[in-house]
């Protein structure tokens, strides 16, 4: 399985980050995965947890994967991955799961592994444990904006708070902080020893349009390279132009396209 993940370090650091961690035990993973062999040997994996995720998924594997998902019904609340095998899966599945919430059917998967095109915003730095009430609602309001649905749940946010601070206590979390407002914020989400994914990048609506975000995650870029992985990475919408305009200005290219279901 870590060899096929880390064959495309980047485009599967969501799955290599979670087997990284914790192996296959469905228990601690979250998820099962499902494997297709050719010949004997494993080629392609499907992660099937809180989201549905090919990972170098052969056409053959692609069917059978969909196959799979459709005999246990739908427990999944997106499908995410490479366009051409989620967009053939989701072709599979459509007839059997009923119309999705949204599709975002092309999603640039953008990387860097050398230094930023910008200068730093050296006012962006880790958020401290004690800071999570400040960091907490731009994180709500960040998710609101960009998923279309809020994360607070049936809990009350529970278990979304426990994952910020979560991030927070790994040294994951960034955010350029002033007065006690979240100016700037975003988080390290997937790791593996050879690349990580940022997640959940916002600028305050009040504060936008001042290049605050290539200047940040220049500072995200800098301290991940330094202290987490060589290769920092994440997706985006391609009909997000201010956002995509920031990480080119960044330096951040295109390695993939990525596309999402959502239920």
């Amino acid at each position: 399985m870590l060899r096929i993940c880390d064959a495309e370090p980047v485009t599967n650091v969501f799955v290599g980050a979670r087997v990284h961690a914790v192996g296959l035990n469905p228990a601690r993973l979250g998820a099962q995965i499902w494997g297709h062999y050719t010949g004997g040997r494993l080629t392609s994996l499907c992660y099937a947890g809180a989201n549905l995720v090919p990972v170098a998924a052969t056409p053959a594997a692609v069917a059978a994967f969909a196959e799979r998902a459709r005999a246990q019904g739908r427990r999944c609340s997106s499908l995410v991955g490479s366009e051409p095998a989620v967009a053939e899966l989701w072709r599979r599945l459509e007839p059997h799961w009923g119309p999705p919430r949204e599709v975002r059917a092309v999603q640039p998967v953008l990387a860097i592994s050398g230094p930023a095109a910008v200068p730093a915003d050296h006012l962006v730095r880790r958020v401290r444990p004690d800071e999570l009430n400040i960091l907490m609602p731009a994180c709500v309001a960040m998710f609101t904006e960009e998923v279309g649905v809020s994360p607070i749940g049936g809990d009350g946010g529970a278990t979304y708070r426990a994952r910020v601070s979560e991030l927070i206590r790994a040294g994951r979390a960034f955010a350029r902080i002033e007065d006690g407002q979240v100016i700037f914020k975003a988080e390290v989400g997937s790791v593996t020893p050879h690349a990580c994914q940022v997640q959940g990048v916002w600028v305050n609506p009040s504060r936008r349009g001042e290049g605050l975000a290539a200047a940040g995650m220049a500072t995200v870029v800098a301290e991940a390279q330094r202290t987490i992985a060589p290769v920092v990475s994440l997706y985006v919408n391609d009909f997000n132009t201010p956002a995509r305009a920031a990480y080119r200005t960044a330096g951040f290219t295109q390695v993939d396209t990525f596309m999402s279901v959502l239920f």
